[in-house]
């Protein structure tokens, strides 16, 4: 039920924020709106746990401004790099098997490799990461990292394997 009313007023926040006007009747149309969707999205049994992560929110507020700060460092890099006349660059491809235990982890753990400037997720899977650095350093940095831990605790999976359960 708390994902059913996290996608209500998220869709009626939506509405709010993109329609711009607050007349009596648009905002009673839009609340109608919202609740319209979030009444078919469960009938058609869409919203489940994994659909629509509610309890990631928390977890979120601290995880993202950490990765704007990882992706702002490592673009900072980058463009030292590109603005080096020897253009330092060592391309290099690593592998390692990630801490996450739920497809959410997994997806938000290579997609945060993959907005991390000079890395790329090439492939996923719950045994093993393939990752593309544009240089030695920056390709070993993704091995065993910071934020395989922060996805970790982000996902929930330290306290699923220590027994916590989420």
């Amino acid at each position: 039920m708390i994902q059913l009313a996290g996608l209500f007023a998220a869709l009626y926040l939506f509405w709010v924020l993109m329609s711009g006007f607050f007349t009596p009747f648009l905002l009673a149309a839009g609340f109608a709106s919202a609740l319209f969707v979030a009444w078919l999205a469960h009938r058609m049994d869409l919203i489940d746990r994994e659909g629509h992560p509610f309890h990631l929110t928390w977890s979120a507020v601290t995880y993202w401004p950490w990765l704007i700060g990882e992706i702002l460092k490592s673009a900072m890099d980058v463009t030292r790099i590109i603005l080096d006349p020897r253009l330092p660059v060592s391309p290099t491809v690593v592998r390692f098997k990630p801490r996450q235990k739920t497809v959410v982890g997994l997806v938000t753990h290579a997609n945060s490799i993959t907005l991390t400037p000079g890395t790329l997720s090439v492939t996923v899977g719950q045994e093993e990461f393939m990752v593309h650095g544009l240089t030695r350093e920056s390709a070993s940095a993704a091995v065993d990292s910071e934020m395989d831990r922060r996805v970790e605790r982000f996902e929930g999976s330290a306290q699923e394997r220590a027994g916590g359960g989420t």
